[in-house]
Order: C-alpha cells, then sequence, then structure tokens
C-alpha cells in the first residue's frame, strides 16, 4: 500500500486473560544428577520449561516473568530461543519458592491484577488446564486460587483442607498433616492465580521457619485465609497435568504419559499408529490423516507428515517434510524436504539440505547432503550423493559417489535431465552431465559431458594371459585354470583360442 492510502482499522486486542506469568526456574535440580539445570531437560520436543511456556501462551499475560537461579546463563540463551519476550530475573539465592515469586514481583513493580504462578518442572501441563482455573478465579472473585488435582496416592504431596463452603483453608504438607489430613486425596499442584497487590503483600509476611529454612508459597494461603480473605480451588481434570519431574525415572515417566497423549490425538485424527508402544512423536510435529507410522518411528522438531505418506518401521524424522503419499522405511532424515509419493529406503540416510521432488526414489545404502533430485529421478542403491543437482526423470547407477571435496573446499555437481549414469561412477565436482547424457559403467567424470553423449573414463581392458599359472603355481586359483584349459582343448589336441595378450608378463 502507497503512504497516502490507510489501512482498515484492526480489531481491538482481547485483553490478557492475566496481568503476568511468573514462572519459577531457579533450582537446580539436585536429584537429576545433572549438570544441565533441570527445567532444561527435554522431552517431546521441548524442555521443561518450554513446555510451561507453552501452557502459558493462550493466557496473553502482559508480561511473562522466569525467574531464573541455577544455570542462569544457559537458561537464558534457552529463553531467547523460545520465548525472546520474556523477562529474566535471578535469583541469586535459592530460598524458596516463596521467596523467588517476591524476587519475580519486584521486577514488575507496577503490576497490577491476576498473576498466574506456576512452577518451571511440569511438563504436562495444558492450556486448557492453566485456562481453566483462571477462569475459575474470574468467576469466583477469589483473591488467589489454587489448582488441586485428585490422586489416588498422594504420599509425600501437601494436601488441600477445605471449609463447608469448599474455599480453600489451608495447605497442609505430609510432615504436618493428622492423620485425617493425610487421608485427603486432593493435593497442591503449584499452579496459582492471585490478585498481584495480595501476593506481593503477603509474600513479604511469610517467614522461613522450617526445616530448610525456606520461603514457601503454600504459606501465603494460611496468611491470606487469616486475613478473611477467599482462597479457592479448582481440580485440574486430569491428574497428569500437574505431574512434576525432579529425577530420571519422573523425566521417562513424563515422556512416556506425554508422547501417549500425543498419539492418542493422532490417532483420534485419523493416523494409523501401528505400534503406540515403540513410536514416539514429538509435540512440535504434525501427521495428516491417513498416514500411516509403523512400529520404532521417531518424528521430531519440527518433522510434518502429509496425509496418507507411510513412514517406518525402525525411521527417525528430524525437522523433515514428508509429502502426500511418500513412504520413508528404514531411513534416517535430518532437515529433508520429501516431495509427494516419493520413496526413501530402506536403509537411506537424508542429510541437512536435501530435498527430493514428487515420485523420485532413494533407495538401500544411499546417502544425499545437500542435493535435489529431480521429478521421478532415482538413487536406487548404494550411492553418495553432495552439493549435487538431479533433474527429473534421470537414473543414477549404484555405487556411485559425487566427489564434492577437495579438501579445503566443497563443489557442486549437476545431472541434467533424463540421463543415465552408469554404475560405480565418481563425478568429481565441479562438473556437468548435460540432460540425456549416458555415462559409461566405472567411469571417472572429470570434465563436462555434453547433452546426448555417451561419457566413458576409463582405462582399456587388457587380458594377461597365463599370468596366474606362471606367477601364483600351486595355488587353488592356478589349478582351477589350469583344468579349465584342459577342458578348453579341442579334440584334435589343439587348444581353444585362449586370450594370450602380453604373455611376456
Amino acid at each position: 500500500m502507497t503512504a497516502q492510502q490507510s489501512s482498515p482499522a484492526a480489531p481491538p486486542a482481547s485483553p490478557p486473560a492475566v496481568a503476568a506469568v511468573v514462572v519459577l526456574a531457579a533450582g537446580q535440580g539436585t536429584r537429576m544428577r545433572s549438570a544441565t539445570p533441570k527445567v532444561l531437560h527435554s522431552l517431546g520436543g521441548r524442555s521443561l520449561l518450554g513446555h510451561v511456556l507453552a501452557a502459558a501462551e493462550p493466557l496473553n499475560a502482559g508480561a511473562t516473568v522466569v525467574v531464573v537461579g541455577a544455570g542462569r546463563e544457559y537458561v537464558e540463551e534457552h529463553l531467547a530461543q523460545v520465548a525472546p519476550g520474556a523477562v529474566s530475573v535471578v535469583q541469586e539465592e535459592q530460598r524458596g519458592s516463596g521467596h523467588a515469586a517476591a524476587v519475580a514481583l519486584d521486577a514488575v513493580p507496577g503490576l497490577e491484577g491476576p498473576v498466574l504462578l506456576v512452577n518451571g518442572d511440569a511438563p504436562l501441563l495444558r492450556a486448557s488446564t492453566v485456562a481453566a482455573l483462571v477462569e475459575a478465579h474470574r468467576s469466583t472473585g477469589s483473591v488467589v486460587t489454587v489448582l488441586t488435582a485428585e490422586v489416588d496416592d498422594p504420599t509425600g504431596l501437601g494436601r488441600i483442607v477445605r471449609d463447608g463452603d469448599g474455599g480453600v483453608r489451608a495447605i497442609v504438607e505430609e510432615r504436618d498433616a493428622t492423620p485425617a489430613q493425610r487421608a485427603i486425596r486432593e493435593i497442591n499442584a503449584g499452579v496459582y492465580v492471585g490478585d498481584a497487590a495480595a501476593l506481593r503483600r503477603t509474600l513479604a509476611r511469610i517467614g522461613a521457619d522450617n526445616d530448610q529454612g525456606e520461603q514457601y508459597v503454600t504459606d501465603v494461603v494460611g496468611l491470606l485465609v487469616a486475613e478473611g480473605a477467599a482462597v479457592g480451588g479448582h481440580v485440574a481434570e486430569d491428574p497428569d497435568d500437574v505431574l512434576g519431574c525432579n529425577d530420571r525415572r519422573e523425566l521417562a515417566a513424563r515422556r512416556r504419559t506425554l508422547n501417549d497423549r500425543v498419539l492418542d490425538e493422532l490417532m483420534r485424527s485419523g493416523v494409523t499408529v501401528v505400534d503406540p508402544q515403540t513410536t514416539w512423536v514429538d509435540v512440535t510435529c504434525s501427521v495428516g490423516a491417513d498416514a500411516v507410522l509403523e512400529p520404532g518411528t521417531q518424528l521430531r522438531g519440527t518433522t510434518s507428515v502429509a496425509a496418507g505418506a507411510l513412514v517406518g518401521p525402525d525411521s527417525t524424522l528430524i525437522d523433515t517434510e514428508v509429502g502426500e503419499g511418500a513412504s520413508v522405511v528404514r531411513a534416517h532424515c535430518l532437515q529433508a524436504v520429501i516431495g509427494p509419493k516419493v520413496s526413501v529406503g530402506p536403509f537411506a540416510y537424508l542429510r541437512p539440505g536435501t530435498r527430493l521432488r514428487a515420485g523420485a526414489k532413494v533407495g538401500t545404502f544411499v546417502e544425499t547432503k545437500n542435493a535435489e533430485i529431480g521429478e521421478g529421478s532415482k538413487v536406487p542403491h548404494l550411492s553418495y550423493v553432495g552439493d549435487a543437482t538431479i533433474g527429473e526423470g534421470t537414473n543414477i547407477g549404484a555405487a556411485t559417489v559425487f566427489v564434492n571435496y577437495d579438501g579445503v573446499a566443497k563443489h557442486h555437481t549437476t545431472i541434467g535431465a533424463h540421463a543415465r549414469t552408469g554404475a560405480d561412477n565418481m563425478f568429481v565436482a565441479p562438473v556437468t552431465v548435460g540432460d540425456g547424457a549416458y555415462t559409461a559403467a566405472g567411469s571417472v567424470i572429470t570434465t563436462d559431458v555434453p547433452p546426448g553423449a555417451m561419457a566413458v573414463a576409463r582405462a582399456p581392458q587388457r587380458n594377461v594371459g597365463g599370468w596366474v599359472s606362471r606367477r601364483r603355481p600351486g595355488t587353488p586359483a592356478a589349478q582351477a585354470a589350469e583344468a579349465a584349459e584342459s577342458r578348453a582343448v579341442a579334440p584334435d589336441g589343439d587348444r581353444s583360442d585362449v586370450s594370450r595378450a602380453d604373455t611376456d608378463q
């Protein structure tokens, strides 16, 4: 549009559901036994922290504040990649969740309205659960609303104590609970929505009179109840949503649960998953209806599989695009584009920059890198295609190598349309083979081949007669050769015409 034109008025932006999201991600997570901060451990295509941020993103918060501490340089680097709009705030001393929340609110002093507080290690938390919590908080008018869950075994978890009207009266840790309170199955999920001013005021008042000498967010509930403020509790529809992740065993369990959810959603949408136990799909992937995922398939990163495609068995696709009706069997593919009705594998390796046009084929024990293979073209077996462009309808012979590296730089090879290259060829880049050209088997192609020409680049064959008998006498090979020569003797006693070229050898 020109400078004189005016754009139509944009629709008013919907107000944020919360004024801010505060993610507590400062802990090292010592039970992980890892140099990596706990919130950066990954599952299902995202870090623990990434899953929490994704669950809160639809709230359209006015600000997102992430409290960092242990390994903060790594956490901040990760935030710059996955949530560049988030503000990181450093908790210099890890003095508990209450202290971390207070540090976060100090970073946004003018904040007003509801604030979501959430731990950074809850990878199963869903956006729908967070939205329901915020809506429950809004509709009940509570000062703070706690996300809770009904679990079969609440051992080790904080119990939710309610009054006769259903309001939350206290969060009691197991070590402090009475026998009656320990029988309660409703537990604290560690996710809260509360008024910014009320949170700021009560967080400033909580003490550290406990075994760890730390300040806990849960103490806010008791202080508000003592003031006579309304504290609500919203029960999560699925108790798995609130599960945290403290060690490697729990990480594996959360990974399994998350993957089961992803596969269940895919199957409900029309995808065939032959064996869910051995199929893994990241939350960041997409799969079209009527696609088939065979056992041992892993789809990772931004991989997309179009309708009707077949992937697997035993295939790993990372940041790869698969077109409609394509087949990818026992292959490893990284940052590749696989067009419609393409056939890949078995035992193929597609490296970054590979682009296979419609109907192309990359077969058994073929590796490709930075290569475009034209529509209907085939590289059937035992070949390496690197830094190359292959036109449409071309066939590359078995055991072909595109020699793209001279020890210093990479060079490009171009093979034209409807060409036929022989088996055991080497194309020494940079080199071009024209449209419709042929190359003879065993050739080393070092200069351009014109369109329609036949290139033969190999030494003439010569046979040195009797070499084995003279140079390897008494060996099984010599005995076999002598027996064959005897059988070749003509009835009149003369030998048949056995090649005797270069007998002086």
